[in-house]
């Protein structure tokens, strides 16, 4: 599977030959440094594993300054594996974004959803309340309501949409379409919306 690691730059919308206006997410995909290469004698499968993004070295471990040594390049702050990558590449090798994506690709987006913090059910999983406060229910709106029976099972069953930490996690978003690429500035559009705040760090693959 071929891929990028890049930066989530923003949103900005541009208009298709229908005239017809389409939001696109903004993406700084590459140039990665390829920083290990894995094959079927030594490790049972081929891969490439792939850098991006400048670290300083003190913040950097000596066995990670190492593994960059190896790969002739400065330490990077990302590092992603993509198995099966079809184009034959080496270590220390650059992958720039005209060499993996075209306008027209379908890809898929992995990133890390923005934090929400501790939050109720009607933010967490679009609970819509009770409704009116009608029948005694005051300042019940944005309750849960019950969560399990008394007796038996005498417990809250695994699983029970409840209030909790929302958001921080890592979400693939599947089937976006490419709708542009700058190869000069190393920059694709993605139609629709991709996991992540500005500044964080996507795969993108196809």
């Amino acid at each position: 599977m071929n891929g990028l690691i890049g930066k989530k730059i923003g949103m900005t919308s541009v208009f298709d030959g229908t005239g017809k206006r389409v939001a696109c997410t903004v993406v700084e995909a590459g140039p990665c440094v390829v920083t290990q290469v894995k094959n079927e004698e030594s490790d049972g499968y081929y891969s490439l594993q792939l850098g991006y993004g400048e670290a300083k070295e003190k913040n950097t471990s000596n066995p990670m300054l190492g593994h960059f040594s190896n790969a002739k390049t400065t330490p990077k702050r990302k590092l992603a594996e993509f198995r099966d990558f079809d184009i034959d590449k080496q270590l220390g090798d650059r992958i720039t974004v005209e060499e993996v994506f075209a306008e027209g690709d379908v890809v898929n987006v992995i990133g890390t959803s923005k934090g929400k913090g501790f939050q109720g059910v009607v933010k967490r999983h679009g609970f819509g309340g009770v409704g009116q406060a009608t029948h005694g229910q005051h300042n019940r709106q944005r309750a849960p309501g019950s969560i399990g029976a008394a007796s038996y099972p005498s417990k809250v069953v695994k699983g029970m949409k409840m209030a909790g930490r929302t958001g921080g996690k890592r979400v693939k978003t599947i089937n976006l379409s490419v709708v542009k690429v700058f190869a000069d500035k190393n920059l694709i559009l993605i139609k629709g919306a991709i996991p992540g705040p500005k500044g964080s760090f996507v795969i993108v693959e196809k």
